[in-house]
């Protein structure tokens, strides 16, 4: 990982102050609440160095010193490093000299001898502001350089569209950041794929720790989250490290985000804005050093709405929102994903890779996929599966395409679907509208649009000759 992402995310604490006894007791505060090993500066005359030399994201700096006092440092810093922000510290409580500071630049302003809890919530807020510039100014720098960075953690997905491309992009401004990340799409569109290459992009030293929530009572699932000690509930008789305690310095992917429980997301909620929790039957409070990324295939819109999921987790968890577009908005992909597919089947059965019909491909293109990539993967196997040598056959494609049509897959029109004008349009309009609209879908592919309106080809082909000659072709 190259040194600026290692800064954005790993930003150290700039502690400057003359008082050897107070930068020990400010260093030991930091340590004991998990903010890392601060950087301990004396000498106020060495402090540009240290942030040349140093990724600083927090400066912790006394007002009275020897040699500069501590405003006109602000001052300078504030010139300098705009987007660190600085914590002021003085020993004695002056209202003017504080409204001072913060007009000059200061993030905040503390009183001397400083609450542990006080400079805790300081720092880590002042790390967040940190961090939200700090993506913001990457984010802008990623979109301006149209090529990936990284296009090999993208690997396992794939894809030709320029939509899907442009959520790499953003993927990889993203990846560095430590805020959460909401992933939502249709079943089978890859959200975990994506989940993973944003893991393999941030370059966190932990694991990607998954768990699907769907089915998950709200007991279980803090007992697989946070962990237990033992003794703490009848059964416990050892300790369980939890996801959060697993995932580390890592990723904790948490599948189908929508299915949690109240009382759970409650308790997500917490852990997302304190950054602690407690184990089950613990009493001391752990550091949640993970980062956390949610998918779902619901509306979380329409749970909010209906009171089954809370405003304040969703707009936390949507720090970063990342909408996967389901296959039939990027129909491009199809082809591309039908011959990966055909390739993978056929190694897997020990089979030579079947040679396809031209219609195959306008008949895929053809059909909505409303399981997306996963129904299209499924779709292939079986028809590799079936196939004995020679070209394969569209027969097993025919048949999946009836029965879906016939209602039993999801493509039937449901009422209402259909908006019609004040003006009726004629039979003759529908039916010529209903065969262009095929025809355009299956790009030309007769066979594949008859299949599709459940009319012979012959009929499509009497259409078009008399589309051609000027005459309508009539209802039967």
């Amino acid at each position: 990982m190259n040194a600026e992402v290692t800064g954005r995310l790993n930003p150290r604490i700039l502690i400057v102050d003359d008082d050897d006894a107070v930068r020990a007791s400010l260093a030991r505060i930091l340590r004991i609440e998990g903010l890392g090993e601060p950087i301990l500066c004396g000498n106020p005359r060495e402090v540009e160095t240290l942030m040349n030399q140093y990724p600083i994201g927090v400066v912790l700096l006394d007002l009275l010193m020897p040699h500069l006092s501590g405003e006109q440092l602000l001052a300078q810093m504030v010139g300098r490093s705009p987007d660190v922000p600085v914590i002021v510290l003085t020993a004695v409580h002056d209202t003017d000299t504080a409204v001072r500071c913060i007009k000059m630049g200061a993030f905040d302003y503390l009183v001397k001898p400083v609450d542990s809890a006080r400079l805790f919530a300081s720092v880590t807020k002042a790390l967040r502001h940190y961090q939200l510039v700090s993506d913001k100014a990457h984010l802008e720098a990623v979109f301006r350089d149209p090529e990936l960075r990284h296009p090999e953690c993208f690997s396992e997905i794939v894809t030709v569209a320029p939509a899907m491309k442009n959520l790499f992009r953003y993927l990889e401004a993203i990846a560095p950041s430590s805020e959460p990340v909401l992933i939502v799409g249709e079943t089978g569109t890859g959200k975990e794929l994506l989940a993973r290459a944003l893991h393999r992009l941030s370059g966190r030293s932990g694991d990607l720790v998954a768990v699907n929530v769907a089915g998950i009572d709200d007991a279980t699932f803090s007992d697989t989250l946070f962990g237990h000690r033992r003794g703490a509930f009848t059964g416990a008789d050892r300790n369980r490290e939890g996801l959060i305690e697993q995932a580390g310095e890592g990723t904790l992917l948490l599948d189908e985000i929508g299915d949690l429980g109240m009382e759970g997301q409650t308790r997500l909620l917490r852990v997302l804005q304190e950054g602690e929790y407690y184990p089950i039957g613990c009493d001391s409070l752990r550091k949640c050093r993970c980062r956390f990324v949610a998918t779902t295939n619901r509306d979380l819109h329409a749970l909010l709405e209906g009171g089954r999921f809370r405003r304040d987790l969703y707009f936390r968890l949507q720090t970063h929102l990342v909408r996967v577009p389901p296959l039939r908005d990027r129909p491009e992909d199809i082809p591309v994903l039908a011959r990966f597919f055909l390739r993978q089947a056929a190694n897997q059965m020990n089979k030579p890779v079947p040679t396809v019909p031209p219609e195959w491909e306008a008949y895929l293109r053809a059909y909505p996929f409303p399981g997306n990539v996963r129904e299209l993967r499924s779709l292939v196997f079986d028809a590799v599966s079936r196939h004995q040598r020679g070209v394969l056959s569209l027969e097993t494609l025919r048949q999946y395409l009836h029965e879906r049509r016939g209602g039993r897959g999801g493509n039937a029109i449901p009422e209402g679907d259909v908006t019609f004008g004040l003006v009726l349009p004629t039979l003759d309009q529908m039916i010529d509208r209903l065969i262009a609209e095929a025809l355009r879908r299956s790009q030309g592919n007769q066979g594949a649009a008859a299949q599709m309106l459940g009319i012979s080809r012959r009929t499509i082909v009497r259409y078009l000759a008399r589309r051609k000659s000027g005459e309508k072709l009539r209802a039967p």
